[in-house]
């Protein structure tokens, strides 16, 4: 027994090898026109295949069936976890440049 929804969260978080997206295209599959799936992402679509595999076809494909039916809801805006962080004052509002690393001393 499928779920009626199924929920994924955070794709592209990690990248998948070969095996894992060709197990997701297959989830992607078998869910298209048969029932509803919900995913999240801070990827762009353009971006989805470097999660992939790096398989162009693979995710047009899957990207095709996705979208088909798709309500794509675009958010934008800082972090909700960051933005508290900055209220309670662990955070500050701007990253810090990163500085290189000069050993003591000076260079050998």
């Amino acid at each position: 027994m499928a779920p009626g929804l199924l929920v994924i969260d955070e794709i592209g978080y990690l990248p998948f090898g070969r095996d894992e997206a060709n197990l997701f295209f297959n989830v992607v599959a078998k869910r298209y026109e048969q029932g509803s799936l919900i995913l999240t992402s801070n990827l762009p679509f353009t971006q989805w295949a470097g999660t992939f595999a790096d398989d162009q076809t693979l995710t047009a494909a899957m990207l095709d069936r996705l979208l088909h039916h798709a309500h794509i809801v675009q958010m934008t805006g800082e972090s909700y976890r960051l933005k508290d962080k900055r209220k309670a004052g662990t955070k500050s509002s701007r990253a810090e440049p990163a500085r290189k690393y000069e050993p003591e001393g000076g260079q050998n």
